[in-house]
Formats: structure tokens, sequence, C-alpha cells
């Protein structure tokens, strides 16, 4: 997953961390071990780097239970997490899909900033409720302020924070359309996103000063995140409607099982068509395996006119196949996760409609985007 490492599983989720993290995780402790040293000189070096370290632990704890109230709600509504991932800029819960509603798209969305929000009152009541001092103190002082900042910061209303997945819900309740959710929660990111940037640079440029270098980055993150989710965001809505039939190959690579290997190479191989891959049918036109050009080789030419196309074939598994009537943004989904370029697409009664290729999606969307000739 980009370099990302995996640790092992919360609550039978995949965890992951990226190696920027520990960069982040090194700042956070040498920051927390130099504050508490300075404000409490009595600690020796060595616990006070030990006391920091179990404070950017904490911290960060405090993120992955963030992307955990995201991830609970989301299974509570049937959507699989794919994975929590610990990044320089936080926590990140990957979702297998969107909710199915703008209130189950609400809820999953607000359940991170609220658990932020409970962790800020549970530390704080803690530190109230003990009589806390010295630097247990301070360091639930710290816990209880990082946990409120969480909360806020990612409840500001735009993507691909928290708060513009509740603009989006918002929006899309508003107008019945996700899409126009995603796209008007997206442009208010990107306006967060150029005012954090400006108020990294403007500084830089005018005084000098590079103590606001982090807002530099948060902008970038934003702007960045936002664009990448409007665009999405406008291609989903162009595949609305659309099942993999519609983006079905004209005159794709299928042969009959009952061709003997001779009228294989002559009708299709020597005829001049490009194709390295055919898909194999039987009598009644349904999917039974597939056959390579390369295939050919295995068998003596002298034994070509014998020996049958499905004597050859391999077989093909129904996990690589789609239904004709699967919508299109899911095939793409499918190509994208599991790496492909072509699928075949079938029948509910295994009847091979032809084949779907990656390119094939982009060519639809392309023409889907020009605009019609007056």
């Amino acid at each position: 997953m980009n370099g990302t490492i995996r640790v092992g599983n919360l609550f039978g989720i995949p965890f992951y961390i990226h190696p920027s993290w520990f960069l982040v995780l090194g700042l956070v402790t040498w920051s927390y071990s130099s504050g508490l040293a300075a404000q409490f000189p009595q600690l020796s070096a060595g616990l006070a780097l030990l006391l920091g370290l179990m404070t950017a632990l904490m911290l960060f704890a405090s993120v992955v239970a963030h992307e955990l109230g995201h991830s609970f709600v989301a299974i509570r509504q049937g959507i699989d997490v794919k994975s929590i991932t610990l990044f320089i800029f936080g926590g990140l819960a990957s979702l297998e899909k969107e909710s199915k509603t703008p209130s189950e798209a609400f809820w999953v969305a607000i359940a991170g900033p609220m658990v932020s929000l409970l962790l800020c009152g549970i530390v704080t009541a803690i530190g109230v409720t003990t009589t806390a001092s010295g630097p247990l103190a301070a360091i639930l002082g710290v816990l209880a302020s990082v946990n409120l900042a969480l909360a806020l910061f990612n409840l500001i209303p735009g993507l691909p924070l928290d708060g513009g997945n509740i603009l989006k819900a918002i929006v899309w309740k508003v107008t019945g359309n996700p899409y126009k959710g995603v796209t008007f929660a997206s442009r208010v990111g990107q306006i967060f996103g150029w005012v954090a940037i400006l108020s990294g640079v403007l500084p830089l440029v005018l005084f000098g000063n590079a103590g606001n270098f982090w807002n530099l980055l948060i902008g970038f993150f934003l702007l960045q995140n936002a664009g990448n989710a409007a665009q999405f965001a406008r291609v989903q809505e162009k595949l609305t409607g659309l099942t993999a039939e519609d983006a079905v190959t004209h005159d794709s690579p299928i042969v009959s099982g009952n061709l003997s290997l001779r009228e294989f190479a002559d009708e299709r191989v020597i005829s001049g068509q490009n194709w390295h891959r055919f898909l194999v049918t039987d009598d009644d036109g349904q999917l039974v395996g597939a056959i390579a050009v390369d295939n050919l080789r295995n068998v003596p030419t002298a034994l070509w006119s014998e020996t049958q196309v499905k004597e050859v074939m391999r077989p093909i598994t129904e996990s690589t196949t789609v239904q004709s009537d699967q919508p299109l943004l899911e095939v793409m989904q499918v190509l994208e996760e599991q790496k492909l370029s072509v699928l075949p697409v079938i029948r509910e009664n295994g009847v091979l409609v032809g084949i779907l290729e990656k390119a094939a999606i982009i060519q639809l969307l392309q023409s889907r985007t020009q605009p019609n000739p007056a």
C-alpha cells in the first residue's frame, strides 16, 4: 500500500503505518520531552525522553481511536473497512464503499470528531477528579488539548476532512445528488487549502518567518486531495446508470471450443486479428475458458487439425468475471483493486457477452464529456 508497513490488525481491521509516521513520532517525542525537561528541571534526561515518547504514542493512539470511530459506524452499516493507516498528517480509514444514504454518510463522518471530543472530556475529567499535578498533569493537559484540536480541525467543512464529508452529506440530503455534495465540499476544501498555503507563504515572504511552514504542508494536502475527490466525483457521476454491458468491446475476441486449432489459427490468428488471448464458449454460448496464441506452441502443428480449442484452453473462474448488469462504477473499482486491464462480461445464465477493457471505460468517459455538436 504505497510503501506502508502492515503492523497487524485492530479489531479485525488491517493496520498500516506510513514510514513518514516514524519521523513525526521522533519529532513529537523530542518536542514534548524537551518541553517537560524545561518545565520540570528535576526530571532526568532519560525520564523526560521516556515521558515524551509515552505522550507521543498516546497522541497517536488518539488518532487511531478517531479513525476507529469512523470504522465502527461504517461496519454497523455493512461497509467493510479495508484498512487504517497512520501517516504524516494523521490517520485514514479506508472504506470499501460509500454509505447508501446521506444520513448514514453523516454519521460515519461525524463519528471520528465525536470520539476525539469524548476523549478530550474523559482526559479532562481524569485530570480534575484525580487532582493530578507535575508531569502527569502536563501530559493530561496535552492529551486533552490535542484531542480537542483534532476534533475541531477535522470539523473544517471541506474535503478530505470529516467536516467536508459532513457538508457533503448535507448537500446530498438537500439536492438528492451525492456527487453535487462531493463537488461542493471539494471546492470548500480547496478554498481552505489556499488559505492555509497563503498563511504559510505570506509570513515567509513578508517577514522571513517560517513558523507557519506546517500550514503550507497542510494547505497542499487539502488542495491536492480535495481536487482528487472532485475529479473522482465527476467520474462517478458520468458512470451513473451505465452497466458493464455498455462498455463491452465490439467484436470481442471470442471463439467456439469446438473449433480445431487449425481453424482457430486460420480464422483468428493468421487473419490479422491483433488479440493475443481469446475467450472460449461452448455450444450454448457460455464462457468455459480462455486460450492464448502462445498455447498453440504446446501442440505440434501436425496435430492442429484434430485438436480442438477446448482441449487446450484454460478454465476461467467466476471471480475473474463480471455480470453484464453490474454497475460500471463497481466494475472499474474491481479493475483497480485487482490491477486488471480486461474482464470477461457474462449474463446471469453464464452466456458470454464479450470483454470489457479499462481503455474502453476511459473512452466512454471521454465521449460523455465531449459536448454534443449543434
